[in-house]
């Protein structure tokens, strides 16, 4: 009976090396199909709207494009590069909508919403930056800790920004007193 405990071994040997059967071509050809089809019915879906929410409803359908192709690049090749890619790709598609549905407002308001949707987006990044930096068998703690630090001070710099913007809104002293509190806040 020692052959119990060998196929015991070999089934969990597969079943944790799921990394190691890569997709086929003809599943990755399966999947690009199933993701064009999806583009296409959510583009059709946008064609009977109007104005801004057109255009949302679009940029809506690329970026749920782009997720699943850079999703289908990363299950057929998992490696970090690419787990980079679909994270750059889900951050850059929150913000093409984001940035998109700013256009609905004017003026100061729709400053505050760009500058905030733009500090959403390179928190985002920068996240995935770290994790990049984090994943690399190569790296080591100073690395991390410097990604970690370039990240951190990208992500106060935007955020500062957008605090400024919702400054603009006011005048005179509680103009001044909004924007200190902003630079002490966000350390400018």
């Amino acid at each position: 009976m020692k052959l119990q405990p060998t196929i015991a071994a070999l089934c969990a040997a597969a079943f944790f090396s799921g990394g190691v059967f890569a997709m086929t071509s003809a599943e990755q050809k399966t999947e690009k199909d199933r993701i064009e089809a999806e583009y296409k019915a959510a583009s059709d879906q946008c064609k009977p709207m109007k104005g801004n929410a057109k255009d949302v409803c679009k940029k809506q359908a690329d970026g749920q494009k782009k997720i699943a192709l850079a999703d289908l690049k990363h299950r057929a090749e998992p490696t970090e590069g690419h787990r980079h890619d679909l994270a750059k790709a889900k951050a850059d598609a929150e913000y093409d909508v984001a940035k998109e549905k700013c256009d609905d407002a004017t003026g100061n308001t729709k400053d505050v919403c760009q500058k905030e949707a733009k500090a959403a987006h390179v928190k985002a990044l920068e996240a995935a930056k770290v994790a990049e930096v984090s994943a690399k068998p190569s790296s080591n703690t100073a690395d991390v800790a410097d990604a970690r630090k370039d990240a951190a001070e990208k992500t106060r710099e935007a955020d500062y920004k957008a605090a400024k913007e919702r400054c603009d809104a006011m005048a005179g002293d509680a103009k001044d007193a909004c924007v200190a509190d902003a630079k002490r806040k966000f350390g400018q």
